[in-house]
């Protein structure tokens, strides 16, 4: 039985779950880490791979049961865990690759805990919301910001609601979130809540929220709004910020 409160919408197209699988290229002896895997649908197609071992990640218990009743291999470790909370360091993993068919009342949550993990997680492929996916590609909130300063986040393709059980109200996108090579920025959570701070009342001129020192060291217009800065822009006053 799927429950309300945990956003579980199950895909069950065969085609389109190894369209993911596809997508997410796991090579040999790559670990994978699968989020939500609930009935276990993509998580079968994902044991056809060559992958060395496939952690999973579920909240729910009654899933956690029928999981290990359909799943019989020896590479599968599973958690009955929450993925917006779940530290990603104690798996004992140098290099992890995500996957999963998001929640979507936790998925900002989870891609959240994702970046404070980047020095494990090398790619994530997400399966969101389309307007969550549209507004993290298109820096329209922090989150967007938060994600895209450490990862190049790519649109992969959409997928339709008839697709799931049950069908959602909304399409869904899925998601390529590839690790830059950027280790500038070390305090992740006081990054976060810059940023939290800056998107708040967001019409208002930078000149209204930020002391103008601020803004000419990071060579910006205290005129802007911040829906008109760049990534560039916000690290650039994130450094103002910093020194």
């Amino acid at each position: 039985m799927l429950k309300k409160k945990w956003g579980q919408h199950l895909l069950v197209s065969s085609g389109v779950l190894e369209r993911l699988v596809e997508l997410a290229e796991i090579k040999e002896e790559e670990t994978v880490v699968e989020i939500g895997p609930g009935t276990g649908n993509l998580t079968k197609k994902l044991l056809s791979t060559s992958l060395k071992r496939l952690y999973l990640i579920e909240i729910d218990s009654d899933m956690i049961t029928r999981l290990k009743n359909n799943i019989n291999d020896p590479r599968v470790v599973i958690f009955n865990a929450d993925a917006t909370r779940f530290d990603f360091d104690t798996l004992g993993e140098k290099e992890l690759k995500l996957i999963g068919n998001l929640p979507y009342n936790v998925a900002s949550l989870i891609i959240e805990n994702t970046v404070y993990h980047k020095h494990l997680v090398y790619q994530a492929f997400y399966m969101v919301q389309k307007e969550v996916a549209e507004r993290l590609i298109y820096l329209k909130s922090w989150l967007s910001i938060f994600v895209n300063t450490f990862y190049q986040v790519e649109y992969l393709m959409s997928i339709p609601p008839k697709f799931f059980i049950p069908p959602p109200k909304v399409n869904s996108a899925y998601l390529r979130f590839i690790r830059k090579d950027f280790e500038e920025i070390k305090d992740l959570k006081y990054y976060k809540n810059f940023l939290v701070k800056l998107f708040s009342q967001k019409r208002k001129m930078l000149k209204h929220k930020i002391a103008p020192e601020f803004l000419e060291r990071a060579s910006i217009s205290p005129e802007k709004r911040v829906e008109q800065l760049s990534l560039s822009d916000f690290i650039a006053l994130y450094r103002s910020f910093s020194q």
